[in-house]
């Protein structure tokens, strides 16, 4: 995911919390190559946050909706490439998607996460759990 807008700071800042680089921290708006973008509204001191997930690529047959999602980051941030993790309750249908993934800066000094996902969804029976997960 590509960062699009940088928001915390001015949080962080009001807290009294201060980091080395500023970079990393994940409050905003981020966007997927494939036009999927997560928001982080809200994070506290610990790296504990929260926001929406709007997926662009859906099997579902409903519409698509923003989706609640909670996080965490590890803070305080020492290094400049660190973990996190968030699920993502997705409203539009019977699953729950969990995320993690790091953070890195690259050559030119831009954020990118890089993520690995896990897709849970709701199955009839224990003998069907083989196809719940994706």
């Amino acid at each position: 995911m590509v960062r699009a807008t940088p928001f915390l700071l001015v949080l962080f800042l009001a807290l009294g919390l201060t980091f080395p680089h500023l970079q990393c921290i994940l409050g905003g708006t981020w966007q997927n190559n494939l036009g999927s973008n997560m928001t982080i509204t809200t994070m506290d001191e610990n790296g504990d946050f929260f926001g929406t997930y709007n997926t662009s690529v859906s099997a579902s047959q409903q519409k698509v909706l923003p989706s609640l999602m909670l996080g965490s980051q590890r803070l305080p941030i020492k290094e400049k490439d660190i973990t996190f993790g968030f699920t993502v309750h997705w409203t539009f249908s019977d699953s729950i998607s969990v995320f993690t993934g790091q953070c890195f800066v690259d050559e030119e000094g831009k954020e990118v996460l890089k993520t690995m996902w896990l897709l849970r969804s709701r199955v009839e029976g224990i003998k069907n759990d083989w196809k719940a997960t994706t």
